[in-house]
Parts: C-alpha cells; structure tokens; sequence
C-alpha cells in the first residue's frame, strides 16, 4: 500500500475542497492515486468537479492575438511566477503570439519560425534560458478563423496587453456590424473565462469524459439502482450525465451575467437586437498550468539532504 503522506492529504484538499480526514480516507482506499481519490470523492458527494478544473500548477503566461478574421493563442511556460514579469519574457511571448497567426497550431513549426531578429523560435527560447536562468517551454497553440464574421479575444489576469493566465478566443460566423460582433464576442469571451466549458455543445464533449461522469454516477446513486430493472436503472442514472452534459457545454450553459439564460438565447437575442445573424462557430480557452502538475518540494528536507543530514 503507497505511503500516505501529509503533501498528499494538503494536495488532495486543494484540489477537491473536502475535508481533511475524508482525502486520507480517499486516498487510502485509493492506493495514494490522487485522480482515483478525486473520483471517489466527488462519488461520495464530498468534493466538486470544478475544483480540480481550476488548478493550476505551471507559470508562466498566455498570449492572444487577432487579425482580422483570424485568432490564436500560445501557450508559454516559466518556472516562477516572477518570470511572467520580466519584460524579455513577455516580448517573448508577444512575438511568438504574433508568428502563430501566421503558423498556426503546429508547435514543431512555431519553433522553427522566425523571430523579428531573424533567430528561430527555439534558439529564442535557449538564449531566454540561458540570460533569465530558468527552464521556460513553449506548450501548445491554437488558431481559429471565420469566413463571415469577427474572432474576439479576451484575457483575464493580464499581466500586460494581450498576456496573462487565462486566454479566451471565440469565433462568431455572421453579417451583423463589426462592432456589434465585437461587443458579443467579448461578452462571450469573458463567459468562457468564467464558466470553462468543456465543448461547444454537449454531442461534442469528450466521450471519456462522459464515461466517467456516468461511473461517477452509478456509485454515487448505488442505493437507487440497487434491485432495480436495468431501464430504470439507466433512467436513474441519465438524469446526473445529462445535467453534467448541459453545465459543460458552452450553447446550453446558463450566462454568467444573469445565472439563467442559456447563451444560444443570448445569442439569438443579441443577434435580432443587432439587426443580423450571428452564430457561435467554435472557441478555445487556454488557463496557465492547466494539467501540468507541478513537483512539489520539501525545502529543508532538501538542504539537510545536500547537507549530509539523514
């Protein structure tokens, strides 16, 4: 059986919200795996799926830029925070964001790009190493376009313009006025910063994922379905998949600006009051660190280490 330390009951805590006996007993039954835990929990009725959605463990920062009908958003990492701050790092970042309009999604050919100085992506990156002195990584991008329409941008947390730990991109296909995509698209934008929907619509969330928010269920509702036939069982358990389906998905979420009205209402109403047509295309929303996890390190037990201490 894998040693229950005190870091994992402080880890499994931050990340579930539960108390601190229910995380040992979780991850006692659970052999120490932390996911496993998080999954028990959350049958239990003791934790939340969004805690663990909203942790980060990388620094770091996030660019976004647009042009024209087009969007993209890098992702770059740092070891500190402090780092995020420097400004060699934040031009970093800045000319990356601005070469991936042109490059797209493909990293491997991000880094081979040029910078404005001529140097690739990649010896850019080496030098900002070497000069900064700490391990940084360019993590992954993404680009969106329209044909008819507008890509808006949203960045919350900013460290400077167009930079900070949660990017936002949303593409809107349709004919009403520039400005009047813009305004929706922003407010679209700052919604997904908030409510991190998983998909556009419920059909295109992961299916593992739906799987496990359906094992999640059946445990959880064990004493329900327990004796019952196997299409009662399944009625049981589909009204749990089916509210997680409409909480994730960015069309059928409740706006955050008034808790109610489902944004594809919002959407349709924004539209007729525009005077044109509007639909959400896609969107992708970048939050620094987002599954990475970061190594957790004892600081005296390390100096009494390079000490000789035992």
């Amino acid at each position: 059986m894998a040693e229950i330390t005190a870091a994992l009951v402080k880890e499994l805590r931050e990340r579930s919200g539960a108390g601190m006996m229910d995380c040992k007993k979780a991850l006692a039954e659970n052999n120490g795996d932390i996911e496993a835990s998080i999954d028990w929990l959350r049958a239990k009725g003791l934790a939340s799926a969004g805690k663990k959605a909203g942790r980060t463990a990388a620094e770091g920062l996030v660019g976004v830029a647009v042009q024209g009908t087009k969007g993209v958003v890098v992702e770059v990492n740092s070891e500190t925070d402090f780092v995020a701050k420097n400004e060699q790092f934040q031009g970093f970042v800045r000319d990356v964001t601005n070469l991936a309009l042109t490059t797209g999604d493909d990293v491997e050919a991000l880094k081979k790009a040029a910078m404005p100085n001529g140097k690739s992506v990649e010896e850019a990156l080496t030098e900002n190493i070497a000069t900064i002195g700490e391990n940084q990584n360019l993590r992954r991008a993404k680009s969106l376009s329209v044909g008819q329409g507008a890509v808006v941008s949203y960045v919350h947390n900013a460290a400077a313009p167009g930079m900070g730990k949660i990017g936002v991109l949303v593409a809107l296909e349709g004919d009403a006025p520039a400005d009047k995509l813009e305004a929706i698209g922003k407010q679209l934008a700052m919604h997904i910063a908030a409510a991190a929907p998983l998909a556009l619509t419920g059909d295109a969330i992961d299916p593992a994922i739906i799987e496990r928010e359906a094992a999640i269920a059946r445990e959880k509702n064990a004493d329900k379905i327990a004796g019952k036939p196997a299409d009662i069982a399944e009625k049981i358990l589909k009204g749990p998949v089916d509210k997680f389906r409409k909480e994730s998905a960015l069309l059928s979420q409740a706006v955050v600006f008034d808790g109610k009205t489902p944004v594809q209402d919002f959407v349709a109403a924004e539209a007729k009051a525009a005077g044109g047509s509007v639909a959400v295309k896609d969107f992708v929303r970048f939050q620094l660190g987002e599954g990475i996890e970061k190594q957790q390190s004892d600081f005296a037990a390390e100096v009494a280490a390079a000490a000789g201490v035992a």
